[in-house]
């Protein structure tokens, strides 16, 4: 019984960055260092990039370890030119998306922010745009 403990406590779990309730991408706001156990807290920039898929920032990894080579790339993996290719093209396209969304979130707040549109008008928007 103790060993499952352990084992289950060792297992590193992967966290939606997106909100449970709205679906809208959340903050960090707390970072604790594993070796002494400090923690800070507060509001922590991220990157469009901390946004991507697990899978998505490996495979960003690699292709930057390639020197942005696809042909590099192609020769270290079992990937061909055509399957590394069409995952580039998703990644610009989901980083696009990304992108246009935080806009979106950004016009719908400045809007709320000077009265043009109510808080239930807002939530609602935000909440048609997460679904989209």
């Amino acid at each position: 019984m103790f060993r499952e403990l352990i084992f289950i406590d060792m297992v590193k779990k992967l966290l939606s960055t997106s909100c449970p309730s709205c679906g809208l991408p959340m903050q960090t706001a707390a970072m604790t260092c594993a070796a002494c156990g400090v923690k800070i807290e507060g509001n922590f920039s991220e990157t469009f990039f901390d946004r991507l898929t697990p899978e998505d920032q490996k495979f960003l990894e690699q292709y930057l370890l390639a020197g942005f080579s696809i042909k590099t790339l192609e020769q270290n993996s079992n990937l061909g030119y055509a399957a590394i290719r069409s995952r580039l093209d998703r990644l610009i396209s989901t980083y696009k998306v990304l992108v246009e969304r935080d806009a979106q979130k950004k016009a719908i707040l400045d809007q709320l922010r000077t009265s043009q549109i109510t808080v239930a008008e807002a939530k609602e928007k935000l909440e048609k745009l997460s679904g989209d």
